[in-house]
């Protein structure tokens, strides 16, 4: 028996357990819709955009740590695709791009949105492949559902031709099974009895908790060792909610809007434990003052992290479920009753900042005592993201989205509709601001065709509101390109679309309002004027270490 590459494709998708994609049709890419029509178990998401594709697979697999799947055809289908795609790489989220491509005797002949897709794809992708005959396509599938969920995590590219997608071949090419990810590898003995004595040895310790927690599902481990060993914690933007917000241990997030009393910590801290962190920029400001009196153990699934930025004292590459697992027995609970008494005391000498009733903190309090603790918080990028990273308590990582290493607007509301696509039973609260959502507003169109339960929470400032921050703070001509002078009737844009719309106006809203739209099924989205001079702060300037945060 015989069926075409793209019949074969989504039988294979089945088998891998892909239930949901997200995509537009075009002209090279037909033959798999037409095979997709014919699929009892995959649901196909049309959405308005090709970037909002991408964005929605990333959702689902945020939301759920499995494999996201987004479709595009050839050409701007293709070259839309990778903004999503390259947020994807650098955060790591699991994410397979496929794509229509002009028939092979076509190819490198400028055809008709012919542009070479493998060549773009490789920068951004762990994985990126062209099927030439149909035959291949089991093994090339197999190979990037193993790269995306091997290891570090990370985005696939396969790239069809069209002529190759109705090509047929024998069913008995789909093989008997979905491929697995590769095994982790062995952990050296050696280098965790050496971070066992710095931990026990260290007078004046920090943990340093990244995204790559989050992905291994280690965030209940890295907590165990936190209490154990009395240690306090710094958080990535990606590792928010790893320690609640009201934990003890909790310093919260650090780095550029970081807290001043975390970065007073780190500044004395004797032993940094980084666990699935980078040493990115925007988590150290000036490396070469970041925690200068102390020894780092670094632990990261990915060894070419090691001693990328920072040369650890002790490294350790591999899985962190896999390595806290083999730690914490080799540790015995201990308490530093002087360690704790000066965290206490950083902490009462850099207070955070308190805002008045009509500041994003105050709104951000409210929501939170309206919305159900399972509750997915989304954010998209700029001064709100900063808002809710800085004081909505978060509890969960897996049940926080956001763009960290790409940071790009418009990342909302698409990832809002793709994790409640994955997680239907609870609410997703998506804050934005109004440039962000001005970037990928059209999806309102197919959040309320899919009536998902997503609830919009746009700050409206009428401002790309963190450069106009940073021009105001750092440049001589504050505003310049970044303030909106034509205001957005959001309500009624929304309304439009079809959803509920509504505007707290400058009075706020109160608790009932707040539990009747998040406890009411079905999209909505809820502009909040914001003035324009509320700035997130602390904020450490570009290129300068933390104790020379302006604001804090």
């Amino acid at each position: 028996m015989s069926v075409t590459c793209a019949e074969l494709l989504v039988t294979l998708l089945e088998r891998h357990g892909v239930r949901l994609v997200a995509g537009i049709p075009g002209g090279t890419i037909l033959p798999i819709y037409d095979a997709l029509a014919c699929s009892t178990q995959i649901r196909h998401l049309l959405v308005r955009h090709e970037q909002a594709a991408g964005f929605v697979a990333q959702g689902y697999a945020r939301a759920t740590g499995t494999i996201g799947v987004c479709l595009a055809s050839s050409g701007p289908g293709t070259t839309n695709l990778l903004t999503a795609v390259a947020d994807a790489m650098r955060d790591s989220i699991p994410l397979l791009a496929i794509t229509g491509q002009v028939p092979r005797a076509m190819i490198g002949t400028d055809a008709f949105q012919e542009v070479d897709t493998c060549a773009l794809a490789r920068t951004v992708t762990k994985f990126s492949a062209q099927v030439r005959c149909a035959a291949d396509l089991p093994g090339i599938l197999a190979s990037a559902f193993s790269a995306a969920l091997s290891g570090r995590p990370g985005p696939v590219w396969i790239d069809i031709p069209k002529d190759v997608q109705t090509e047929c071949v024998s069913v008995a090419c789909a093989g008997p099974q979905a491929s697995i990810p590769a095994p982790p590898a062995m952990l050296a003995d050696t280098a965790m009895r050496a971070a066992a004595e710095a931990i026990a040895d260290a007078r004046r310790p920090v943990l340093y908790l990244g995204g790559g927690l989050v992905h291994a599902n280690a965030t209940p481990l890295a907590r165990a060792l936190a209490e154990r060993q009395d240690i306090p914690a710094v958080m990535t933007l990606m590792a928010l909610g790893t320690l609640p917000k009201g934990h003890p241990l909790s310093l919260g997030m650090l780095g550029m809007h970081g807290s001043c009393a975390s970065h007073a910590v780190l500044r004395e801290t004797d032993l940094l434990i980084a666990l699935g962190a980078r040493f990115d920029d925007r988590a150290t400001g000036r490396l070469a003052d970041f925690c200068p009196q102390a020894k780092v153990i670094h632990v990261d699934i990915d060894a070419r992290e090691l001693g990328r930025l920072r040369i650890p004292d002790i490294a350790i590459a591999g899985d962190l479920g896999h390595v806290l697992r083999a730690l914490l027995p080799l540790l015995q609970p201990r308490t530093r009753p002087l360690w704790q008494a000066r965290v206490a005391a950083l902490r009462a000498a850099h207070p955070d900042k308190e805002g008045g009733p009509t500041a994003p903190r105050a709104l951000l309090q409210e929501v939170a005592r309206a919305a159900p603790p399972e509750a997915i918080i989304v954010s998209d990028v700029g001064q709100h993201q900063m808002w809710v990273a800085q004081h909505y308590p978060l509890a969960d990582a897996r049940r926080w989205l956001t763009s960290g290493g790409l940071g790009t607007m418009g990342f909302g509301l698409p990832v809002a509709i793709g994790a409640a696509h994955a997680r239907p039973e609870v609410p997703v609260i998506c804050f934005t601001g109004d440039g962000g959502l001005l970037m990928n507003i059209q999806e309102l169109a197919t959040a309320a065709e899919a009536d998902v339960n997503v609830k919009v929470i746009v700050l409206d400032n009428r401002s790309l509101g963190l450069v106009a921050q940073q021009q105001e703070l750092f440049y001589a001509s504050p505003g310049f390109g970044s303030r909106f002078a034509q205001a957005t009737d959001y309500v009624t844009v929304a309304r439009g679309f079809g959803i509920p719309a509504f505007d707290t106006g400058d009075a706020g809203a109160d608790l009932d309002f707040w539990s009747g739209v998040l406890m009411t099924p079905g999209p909505c989205l809820v502009r909040v004027p914001v003035d324009a001079r509320e700035q997130a702060l602390p904020i450490v300037p570009p290129g300068a270490a933390h104790w020379e945060a302006i604001g804090g």
